[in-house]
Formats: C-alpha cells, sequence, structure tokens
C-alpha cells in the first residue's frame, strides 16, 4: 500500500501565472521577463497540437505538464495542418487552437506561441504546405511570392493568438519568428515577420530561436533591421545517437545558453530534453540517452552557469506523427521523442526528475533575479554560483562528470557540509534563503518546495537515497526539535540549528520555538518526493504526497477536493488545512492519527479486458493496375517545366507536387504504343527516405523499388534517384499494340526546408524520370481526393481504397472474404470491427502491437476508425506498437480497423492486437472525435 499525503495549504507563495480575466503588461530586463512587473522564470515544455488528433486529451498533457512544475508550454502552429490548397484555411476539431490556447489559460500555463511560418519539428516540409512547393520565390526569405503566400497564413493564425495574449487576460506571454534562421541572412524577412506581427495585433515581446551554435541568422543579430527583442538559443548537447546512451555525454557541447544582448534575459528556446531516432534504436533507447542523469547534469548545469531565466524544453510530449505528418528523413510514425511524457501519455522516470527542477524553480523567486559569483570549492567536483543581489540567495551547482561516485565536502555559510555524488549528477544548493517565517542558511540537501499551514511552515528537501544530509537554520534561542520519523541528529551553536541525517525513506522533523514560526521538515529522497505534488487554489496551495498524478485541487468550506491520478490501490493523509478530503468527486472516509492528520484510503484502477481483433476480412485492390481500368477523369501529367531546382530526367514533368498531389500514395499510368523491342522499363522515384514504388505492365506485375532521396543541400543532385530497372516479359508487348504502364509510389512527406536554400524543400516526389526503349509515353496521375474535411488533408493519400471509402466506418464489407494468411504483390486491405468498453472515470491508453518479424518490402497503413494511426513495415522504422488516441479510440462503443497492406513480393498477412498502455483511476473526460463514414462521402 502506498501513503498518500495530502497538505492542504492556506497561504499562496506558488499562485498559478495565468489570471483568468484581465489585461496586463509584460515587460523584460536583462534578468527576465515581467508581468505587471513582477519577475517570471517560465519554465515551459514543448506540445504539438496537430501530433495529438483529440482535443480533449490536450487538457491531459497540459494538466500534467502543469502537474509537473511547468508554467508554460510551447506550442508550433502548422501551416500545413490548417491549409490544404492555397486561400483554404480550417481552425476547427482537431485543428482548433482557439481552443487549445483556452484551454491553457484555464490550466494556468503560459504559451510561447510559434507560428513560423517555418517550423522545421520533424514534420513535413517543416510545416510548409505542400502547395507552396509550386509558388515561385524562394521561401524562407523576402521572394513576393513566398511573401505573399506566408502573410495570408500569418492573416488567419495572428489574430488567434492575438486574443489570446497575457496582455489580453490570456496565456499568450512570448511570440516567435521563425526558427532556427541561423542558414540564412535576409534580415528584411525577420523584420518583416515581426511588422506583420505588430500589424495583426501582437503586443507581447517577440523572441526567435538561434540553432545549436550554427551562428547568427543576421549580422544584426543582437541589434538593427530584423532583430527580435528576446534573442533565444536552441542547445542540444547530448545529439541524437540514441543506440549509444551507454557511452555518448555531452558530445554537441556543454549545453551552457549564450547570452545575446545585455538588455534581454538569456532564453534557452529549445533545450534538448529528448531525441528524434535517427538510429532506429527506438525511441527508449533515446529516453536513455536523455533520461535522469542527463536531465540533472545538463539541465541544472544550464541554469546556474548561463543564468537563464525562460527555459524551453523540447519535447515535454512528443505524440504521434499520425497521417502524413512526419518529415520521412528523421521520424517515422512515433515522435514519442523520449520524452518525459510518452506517446501513450504516461508518466516516465525522467518526468518526475523534471518536477524536482520545476518546484524548486516555483519555490524560490529569488532565481528570476541573480548574478554570477565566485563558487565554494568541492574537491573533486565542478562547482559554480549565482547569487541575488537584492536578497543575497546563492545558489551553488555542484556536478561531477565522471561516472564514479565521488565523497567530498562544500563550505556553505561557514560549514563544512559532507557531499557524495553519483557519476554524472548534480545539485544545486541553497544559502540564505528565506521561506515563509524561516532562514535557512545553507543544506546539502536539494529543495523541492515550501509553503506555509495552520500556522506551521512546511519545507522538503531531498538527496539520492543513502548520501548523507545536512540542513543548517537560523534561530535566536535553541528551538525544540522532534524527530517524527526517521534518523535525525540536532545540534545548535550560535544561533545555528544543524540536522543531520542519511537520505532514505522520509524524515520529519518538527521545530518550535527559538523566535520563529513552527517548521515541518519533510527530508526524503529523490523517490519519495517523485510522489509529492503541489496545486495552488484560490483558498491556498495544496500538497499531496502518494498519488502518481494531482491534476487540480480547490480548498473550501474545510473540504480539499482533489483530482487526482493512482495507478494502484492507497492510502491519503491530510494535514491541517482541511476537515474532510474528496478525491475525483469521491468523499474518503478518513481517522485522526496520533499526528493529528486525516488519514483514508483510495481506489486503483479496475481491470481492463480488450477484445482479440479475430473477425479480418480482406480484399485485393489495386484495379488502376490493369489495362482496361477507366483514367479518362484523371489528371494528365503533361506539364514541362517546375520550381524544383532539381530537374526531371525525362519529359513531361511527373513530379505529384505539379498536379496538387501532397501527401502518400500517388498512381501513374502511361500510355504508348508497343515496338515489341522493349526489353526494360527504366524508373526513377524521389519518396523521401522510407519510400518505394510498385510497377506494372498491361496488368503483369514487374517488381518493386526502392524510393529515393536527394542530396539535403546544394547540388550537385543525386543523377539517378530511387532508380528501378523492370525486365519487360518476352511476349507482354506487341509490335503496333497499345500498352499501359501503371506505377504506385508511396510518398512518404516532404523535406524541411532547414538550410533555406530550396534545396531541401522543393525536392520533388513521385516519379522523376520514365523511360521504356524510345517510347512518347502519355500520363496521368491520380492522388488523395481531399473530401474528407474533418480528418483534413493529410490523413489520407491515393490509394483506390482510400478513394473508395475502405478506410471508414460503414463500409459495407460483409461480402468480403475471411482474411487469407498470405497477400499477393500489390495492394490488399483487411477490416475488422471492434467493440471496447472501458471503465468509466479512469483514464486507459490503448495501442496496437504487432508481434514476430515483419517481412521485408511489406508496409501497412493503420485506419483507426477513418484516421491514419500509422504506417507499420520493416523499412519504415523499428516501431511495432501503434497507439490508439482516446476520442478517436471510441471507448464505449464499436470502432472500426482498417489495415492496407502495400506488399512488394508475396508476403505473409501481419495482423495486430490490442494491448494496454496504462491505465490509471482518474483522467480527463474524452469524447469521441468526430469519425465521418463511408456514408458521409456517399457519391465521392
Amino acid at each position: 500500500m502506498k501513503i498518500l499525503l495530502v497538505l492542504a495549504l492556506i497561504i499562496s507563495g506558488f499562485a498559478g501565472p495565468v489570471s483568468a480575466a484581465g489585461k496586463h503588461t509584460v515587460t523584460y530586463d536583462k534578468y527576465s521577463v515581467m508581468v505587471d512587473g513582477e519577475r517570471v522564470l517560465l519554465q515551459a515544455a514543448e506540445f504539438h497540437y496537430f501530433r495529438l488528433p483529440s482535443p480533449d486529451l490536450w487538457r491531459d498533457i497540459l494538466e500534467k505538464e502543469k502537474a509537473a512544475g511547468f508554467n508554460g508550454i510551447s506550442v508550433y502552429f502548422s501551416w500545413a495542418f490548417h491549409s490544404p490548397a492555397p486561400g483554404q484555411y480550417d481552425f476547427t476539431g482537431v485543428r482548433d487552437v482557439d481552443r487549445l490556447l483556452r484551454i491553457a489559460a484555464e490550466v494556468g500555463l503560459y504559451v510561447i506561441a510559434r507560428p513560423g511560418p517555418y517550423i522545421n519539428a520533424e514534420t513535413t516540409g517543416g510545416g510548409f504546405p505542400g502547395w507552396l512547393k509550386t509558388v515561385p520565390g524562394r521561401a524562407r526569405s523576402s521572394a513576393p511570392g513566398y511573401t505573399a503566400a506566408y502573410h495570408e497564413w500569418l492573416a488567419r493564425i495572428n489574430p488567434i493568438i492575438a486574443r489570446h495574449q497575457v496582455t489580453r487576460g490570456g496565456s499568450v506571454l512570448l511570440y516567435n519568428v521563425e526558427n532556427e534562421y541561423a542558414v540564412n541572412t535576409d534580415a528584411a524577412y525577420m523584420q518583416d515577420l515581426q511588422d506583420t506581427a505588430r500589424a495583426d495585433g501582437i503586443d507581447v515581446p517577440i523572441t526567435t530561436n538561434n540553432c545549436c551554435d550554427a551562428g547568427s541568422w543576421s549580422s544584426t543579430w543582437g541589434s538593427g533591421l530584423g532583430a527580435v527583442q528576446i534573442p533565444g538559443v536552441d542547445d542540444y548537447p547530448q545529439s541524437f545517437d540514441c543506440g549509444n546512451a551507454a557511452t555518448v555525454w555531452g558530445p554537441w557541447g556543454a549545453g551552457v545558453t549564450e547570452k545575446v544582448r545585455d538588455d534581454a534575459p538569456v532564453f534557452a528556446a529549445e533545450y534538448q530534453a529528448g531525441a528524434i531516432d535517427l538510429n532506429n534504436a527506438g525511441y527508449d533507447a533515446c529516453r536513455d540517452l536523455t533520461g535522469v542523469q542527463y536531465t540533472k547534469y545538463f539541465q541544472k548545469g544550464n541554469m546556474i552557469l548561463s543564468g537563464a531565466t525562460a527555459f524551453n524544453y523540447y519535447m515535454g510530449f512528443g505524440g504521434t506523427n499520425w497521417g502524413w505528418l512526419a518529415q520521412p528523413n528523421d521520424v517515422y510514425t512515433s515522435y514519442d521523442y523520449g520524452a518525459a511524457i510518452s506517446e501513450d501519455r504516461q508518466l516516465t522516470d525522467k518526468y518526475f526528475e523534471y518536477k524536482r527542477q520545476g518546484y524548486f524553480l516555483r519555490a524560490v523567486p529569488q532565481f528570476t533575479r541573480t548574478d554570477a559569483v565566485v563558487a565554494p570549492a568541492a574537491p573533486g567536483l565542478e562547482t559554480a554560483a549565482r547569487s541575488n543581489p537584492d536578497t543575497r540567495t546563492s545558489f551553488v551547482l555542484v556536478r561531477n562528470s565522471g561516472v564514479t561516485p565521488v565523497t567530498s565536502t562544500i563550505d556553505l555559510a561557514g560549514y563544512p557540509l559532507p557531499l557524495r555524488l553519483p557519476g554524472h549528477d548534480a545539485k544545486i544548493l541553497l544559502t540564505d534563503f528565506a521561506f515563509g517565517g524561516q532562514e535557512l542558511a545553507a543544506s546539502s540537501s536539494e529543495l523541492l518546495t515550501t509553503a506555509t499551514l495552520a500556522g506551521r511552515d512546511v519545507g522538503i528537501f531531498y538527496g539520492t537515497d543513502g548520501t548523507p544530509g545536512t540542513t543548517v537554520l537560523s534561530y535566536s534561542s535553541r528551538p525544540a526539535v522532534k524527530v517524527l520519523d526517521g534518523q535525525v541528529r540536532a545540534g545548535y551553536d550560535g544561533g545555528r540549528l544543524r540536522l543531520d541525517y542519511t537520505h532514505g525513506g522520509l524524515a520529519r522533523v518538527l521545530i518550535s520555538g527559538g523566535g520563529r514560526r513552527p517548521l515541518l521538515l519533510l527530508l526524503g529522497t529523490d523517490e519519495t518526493t517523485a510522489s509529492f505534488w503541489r496545486y495552488d487554489t484560490a483558498g491556498g496551495p495544496v500538497l499531496v504526497h502518494g498519488t502518481d498524478l494531482l491534476r487540480s485541487a480547490a480548498v473550501a468550506h474545510g473540504t480539499a477536493a482533489l483530482r487526482a491520478d493512482t495507478a494502484a490501490a492507497g492510502s491519503i493523509e491530510v494535514f491541517a488545512g482541511a476537515r474532510s478530503v474528496t478525491v475525483n468527486g469521491r468523499l474518503v472516509p478518513t481517522r485522526t492519527s496520533p499526528s493529528g492528520s486525516l488519514v483514508g484510503n483510495l481506489p486503483g484502477p479496475r481491470t481492463v479486458a480488450l477484445p482479440a481483433l479475430s473477425g479480418w476480412r480482406q480484399r485485393t485492390e489495386a484495379p488502376e493496375a490493369q489495362p482496361g481500368f477507366d483514367d479518362s477523369r484523371w489528371t494528365a501529367a503533361d506539364r514541362t517545366t517546375s520550381l524544383s531546382p532539381f530537374q526531371p530526367l525525362t519529359q513531361p514533368v511527373l513530379f505529384s507536387d505539379e498536379y496538387g498531389f501532397h501527401t502518400g500514395s500517388v498512381w501513374y499510368r502511361g500510355r504508348f504504343t508497343a515496338t515489341g523491342a522493349e526489353t526494360t522499363v527504366d524508373l526513377n522515384a524521389i519518396t523521401g527516405k522510407r519510400g518505394n514504388y510498385l510497377v506494372w505492365l498491361n496488368g503483369r506485375y514487374l517488381g518493386a523499388a526502392a524510393g529515393g532521396v536527394e542530396a539535403d543541400s546544394e547540388p550537385p543532385a543525386n543523377p539517378a534517384p530511387g532508380p528501378g530497372s523492370f525486365v519487360v516479359p518476352a511476349g507482354l508487348l506487341e509490335p503496333g499494340s497499345p500498352a499501359v504502364l501503371s506505377v504506385l509510389v508511396q510518398n512518404m512527406g516532404h523535406n524541411d526546408d532547414w538550410t533555406a536554400d530550396d534545396n531541401r524543400f522543393r525536392q520533388p516526389r513521385g516519379l522523376v524520370g520514365a523511360r521504356i526503349g524510345t517510347a512518347d509515353i502519355d500520363w496521368r496521375i491520380q492522388g488523395t481526393a481531399r473530401i474528407d474535411p474533418i480528418r483534413g488533408g493529410l490523413n489520407n493519400g491515393g490509394l483506390y481504397g482510400e478513394r473508395a471509402g475502405w478506410s471508414l466506418p460503414g463500409f459495407a464489407d460483409g461480402r468480403w472474404p475471411a482474411a487469407s494468411k498470405t497477400v499477393a504483390a500489390g495492394v490488399a486491405w483487411l477490416r475488422d470491427d471492434f467493440r471496447v468498453d472501458l471503465p468509466a472515470g479512469q483514464d486507459t491508453s490503448v495501442a496496437l502491437r504487432f508481434d514476430g518479424a515483419v517481412p521485408a518490402g511489406y508496409r501497412a497503413i493503420l485506419y483507426l476508425n477513418g484516421w491514419n494511426v500509422g504506417q507499420y513495415g520493416a523499412e519504415i522504422g523499428p516501431q511495432t506498437d501503434f497507439v490508439l488516441p482516446a476520442g478517436v479510440l471510441h471507448q464505449n462503443g464499436t470502432n472500426t480497423l482498417a489495415v492496407a497492406v502495400i506488399a512488394a513480393r508475396p508476403s505473409t498477412v501481419t495482423t495486430p492486437h490490442l494491448v494496454v498502455a496504462g491505465s490509471q483511476w482518474g483522467g480527463v473526460r474524452v469524447r469521441d472525435v468526430p469519425a465521418p463514414d463511408r456514408r458521409d462521402h456517399a457519391g465521392s
């Protein structure tokens, strides 16, 4: 049984950062951002709403970030996600960013708004819509065509952001233009972005983020044309070498954010909090690479060494590249990122380290104004320090850069205090710190938080299990010390009370007298403090110990009303500020403990039973491969020029973007008159990494080839990307007879534009060359139908089944035969309906899991209730579990699962099964996300 401690506090000191109503002023100086003249220490976590297509779950993630001590989120707004075509914009449903910003304000989180127009984010096109590839003028520059396009975007998104600014009673504290623009020098472009924002009503400070010691985006980085008010810097010290976490330690630098300008605070605009999985090692390996020790060593180090007072950690929650959101060269379906909150919304070990650091920063407002000072030495360890010039509170960093533990001492406030630090560990220690009615002289334990309740102060300190700890407090006379739990030695001399102990479990010490308010000290470990939670209410803050999450609290009429999550049954203990407790609306029976607290019990989640997926039905498709297929309504592919810097190898231009098809599968049909002398079909295709293409001639399957990629930046281009040479079977083509070549290209998404030179972004997709002897080929092309405004333009490609509604619920598949164990080369669909009834009042995360090895050349596109929730295949990535977001998954009803299998060769069918990824009593209310069925698209 777990012990659950709730301390209902009556004096605020940890108030939420956002007012629900009223206007405010936002200013800044060299130390920090200020709201109404009060300094703000901004600690934000990156969150991408477009990677979580269930708006009710946005609140779940934001509440979890708030519970971890974050007081802000950073949000990219993806142009591509909102605009399927020029002049078309959607801000409803899963794209309702007005709702997102309202939730942020309700939860109590500031927002760093990042509308680009370029965002990168490992998303398709770096956030640029596919249609922008055919707009004249270099992207990320002052070119007129691009300027007109991004003005169109900003005219839609800026007014939404503007009405949610802190200056208007909302949540947006900072506005970030562009993204990692260090590679270009168009100051006029940067200036226009800011001028446009101001004209659209943006009046909070404007920022930008320079990347990774890559140099300035402009010679006027600090001042002049294009300079922003608060420059930010990105730091990714741990690289993306996820497969080698055991040996990697800071290969990309010390991770200390540079100060760019003397009149602005240091802003860590993106500080590494995870990694993309470049090695296909899996995101658990990325979480190991950027785990607890990394989070302690680098992030605490950056706080003290840089003096930053504004942080954005990338990512707080990664999410899912559902549909065709992924930029294919770096990521696959999962964008878990090794983040503190996993893709399936579970809290990981490093979440609790972020919470420890976040609570500390909220508890020490003195940190918002510090200068570097000489640090006391600790032999064998690195030290650095900062001090507040007004209060003289000092913050002393102690780090162990080695891999083995170090035992040392450090002189704090005239006391030689013992230290023992594990390898790759760090502490921030305090001296001369006032809280409540207390004066902390020094401590070798780290502070979690402080508060005052019922006339008594509370301080929570912690350290690594088994290490020594000392805390020294100032008193005018000897106080009375009572050790309630644990082993703590006390000594008083010269106005100082010294407490010595070994960190382990949770020691409780009650101190009274000595000329000060009574003090309850709770002395714990990393592990015990992981289950402490804090929430600020109108009636004062609340502390909770023991639950797996505290979402919110309210104290009124003697009752502490909590919303909390539990993964197992446990007990609850309430101190002083309340006479009764409710949790998730349930009154908790309590008893009085010897210490005067109230003790009760909480339930855990109920067992979840998931159905077997055993009713699979199967049908083969790809009528487009047959010579008699009617393609008369397809788009003629007859263009001879393209804006792409990579020109076609043959004519006409067959790049799919030129014809308005930007996502997923694209079909080509080429008609020609055979001579009988044709021996091979020679093709080239660019699909982005992980793509492929399949080829038929007169209905005969010829084979498949991997799609190619181009060089990331400057030419020379790959002279023969994605080559495929296919033998023409003898006798298949008769001299003088008509013939049809059919090609299915699986485009995986668009390159980013990180280099801002068009060579990455404008790389074509689809066929780039096609030869069949000397034949002249008349081409037609077909792609996504764009008939689904709810799921949007990035959900579907151009497979026959996608266009015909085979991915949708409500499709009449009753006459489909039962699924076989194999599929032929080509395209086949499998469908199954299943019902789930998840227990009410709990949060259960469900995933699809594939077991066993996946055959080479086998890829599957997964649709849940018509929503494209992922792509599975050996060439795509290591992912075998695919999260089914609550809401997209109907938690109490019938669901339809459809799988489009694209097989390069005859293959064994691989079908998934359902698994529980995590379950807790509690959670948030989640409604079904709209899922239009086949009847809604009838006649399309």
